[in-house]
């Protein structure tokens, strides 16, 4: 395939400089398929294929070396500590690229390289030289001292393409423009006095998929009492749709098709952020479009553009229009309106973005991390539950002590139930939906753990394996929520801790931390609250995991469900 591809372009740049090619083509006389201008143009194109190829292969060879000798050059130039040590393994132009095409998680492979060569080390991606820290201390270094230095985003075809040409702010190489809008998101979305007036649509939308979710056993239970149910695809569309009303005032009409198309483009968007694309690591290659990445990449974003801008000039209507807004209007104002309101405000040059762009493009991003990251945990919580259902019942038996049977779980109660808040950090330390973090890049030389690191290096937090270290965690691969209350009782999971980071730490943690929290808590204990979960197999549940930004289980979590006390709790109307 690569090579049919690499001929067929070169056949095009020949064509399009050598005139008697095209002379060839275009005249009735002169055929291509005439054994002598045949035979010349498969020589030419052979020989310039073979050119083409050894002037990239020397090339690339010899900057590969030259990357070899910027370590030992730069430590005896500035006369700094050594570089961390390079992984063996590494093939001329490539790299370590090839490890990651194995059916290996990323995560669980760098790890695996942690253990056998220690917790800092680099790996080579193409041209890109990566950081790998896997351990608390290190993660530390990187994320306090060093934070200022760590704080921007390496480039992407993936940002470039699907972000608004780098409009995204939380992966955007500027850190100024990051930080500038960084500020309005969390005056808008995360600030307490926001979180509390977004809790009754959190509320509602939770109310209203649990309402389907008994009607729809109701009505197909059988002689069994129980219903078969991807509880994966529910978690999906209940955190979409939260997400989608709080960000865009905006609710899907059920079985719409918009609907149905949005959500394939949102899963498509995230795919596509968390993919290992070979022209990130080797630039050369963009122009051959391997595996499709910025074909797939132009479409999603087309996609999704023509939704979310439809949106946008429904808000820009209606403010335009709105000259009063009262107390109640403000407080259903949705994040698209306040930020649009806000990026009109500043009085900078908007760091070269249109103010669509930057309204587009942030409300994309926010959407996207909200919808992956909860559902991640929220499958992967429901999973481990269903696997020890001694955890699950005391789950349940602590809400019940607190909440009763007689309504749903509010977010008021949350703060009584430890248990579970246990298991859902039980749940981030096994399954932290960043297992490798968003990648960091340096922006000036710095050292970490006694190693130069010098500017432009780019950094992998494994999170995954510093929640899983057997010198901090005992039985680290165990689900043990328990531990919370004894050894671990004062750790949590807000950034401060660097044995527990879910959600990163430093600078760019994540700024969705408390609303999500709130989300996690809420619908898991409701759902435990008013279901029964069984696995419908004698196989242990699944849980396998899938590679990419967001660690997603990598198959459905299919259970069989009937209500607890859903009945007496006078959710679907007579």
């Amino acid at each position: 395939m690569l090579k049919n591809e690499l001929t067929r372009i070169i056949y095009l740049v020949v064509y399009d400089r050598v005139p008697s090619y095209q002379l060839a083509l275009e005249s009735p006389q002169v055929s291509l398929l005439h054994p002598y201008h045949s035979k010349k143009i498969i020589m030419d194109l052979l020989l310039s294929f073979i050119t083409f190829t050894a002037t990239i292969s020397c090339f690339l060879f010899f900057g590969h070396l030259a990357w070899i000798r910027s370590g030992a050059n730069y430590t005896s130039s500035k006369g700094l500590a050594k570089t961390a040590p390079e992984a063996p393994g590494s093939w001329p132009i490539i790299g370590h690229l090839y490890l990651l095409s194995g059916s290996q998680v990323p995560h669980k492979l760098l790890g695996s390289m942690a253990h056998k060569f220690g917790p800092i080390f680099t790996i080579k991606l193409g041209v890109n030289r990566v950081l790998v820290v896997s351990n608390a201390e290190m993660a530390k270094e990187c994320l306090t001292t060093n934070d200022r230095v760590f704080a921007t985003r390496p480039k992407s075809m993936a940002t470039e393409l699907m972000g608004y040409n780098y409009a995204n702010f939380a992966l955007s190489p500027q850190v100024s423009y990051w930080r500038e809008i960084r500020k309005i998101v969390v005056l808008e979305l995360a600030s307490h006095h926001r979180l509390q007036m977004l809790s009754q649509i959190r509320a509602s939308e939770l109310k209203s998929s649990i309402t389907d979710l008994y009607k729809d056993w109701k009505t197909n239970k059988g002689s069994s009492e129980t219903i078969k149910v991807d509880m994966k695809q529910w978690f999906r569309n209940l955190i979409l749709n939260m997400t989608v009303r709080v960000i865009f005032g905006n609710r899907f009409s059920p079985g719409e098709q918009k609907e149905v198309e949005f959500k394939k483009s949102i899963r498509w968007f995230s795919e596509l952020l968390g993919a290992f694309v070979p022209s990130d690591a080797i630039p050369w290659l963009r122009w051959m479009d391997i595996g499709g990445y910025e074909k797939k990449m132009k479409k999603t974003a087309k996609e999704l553009d023509v939704v979310i801008e439809g949106w946008l000039e429904e808000h820009r209507k209606k403010m335009n229009s709105t000259q009063h807004v009262d107390e109640r209007e403000e407080e259903e104002e949705a994040f698209m309106s306040a930020l649009l309101s806000r990026v009109k405000e500043l009085k900078k040059d908007l760091f070269g973005f249109s103010t669509d762009a930057i309204v587009k493009a942030t409300c994309l991003a926010l959407l996207a991390a909200a919808s992956d990251t909860t559902t991640a945990t929220l499958t992967w919580g429901l999973a481990l539950l269903v696997s020890n259902p001694v955890v699950l019942k005391k789950a349940q038996e602590e809400i019940e002590k607190h909440v009763g049977r007689d309504r749903m779980v509010e977010e008021s109660d949350l703060k009584n139930l430890v248990y579970l808040q246990a298991i859902i950090k039980e749940t981030m330390r096994l399954y932290p939906a960043g297992p490798l973090s968003v990648p960091h890049e340096s922006t000036d030389d710095c050292i970490i753990g006694g190693y130069t690191v010098p500017k432009g290096t780019r950094l992998f937090v494994n999170i995954w394996k510093i929640q899983h270290d057997p010198e901090i965690w005992e039985d680290p691969f165990e689900f043990i929520p328990e531990r919370f209350f004894t050894s671990k009782k004062e750790i949590d999971v807000k950034g401060q801790h660097f044995e527990l980071i879910p959600f990163g730490s430093g600078r760019r943690i994540c700024l969705g931390m408390s609303i999500g929290l709130k989300s996690l808590q809420l619908i898991l204990a409701n759902i435990i609250h008013g279901f029964e979960f069984k696995n419908p197999s004698s196989e242990a549940v699944d849980m396998t995991e899938s590679p990419g930004l967001t660690n997603l289980k990598a198959t459905p979590l299919e259970l069989l469900i009937a209500p607890r006390i859903l009945p007496d709790f006078n959710l679907v109307p007579p």
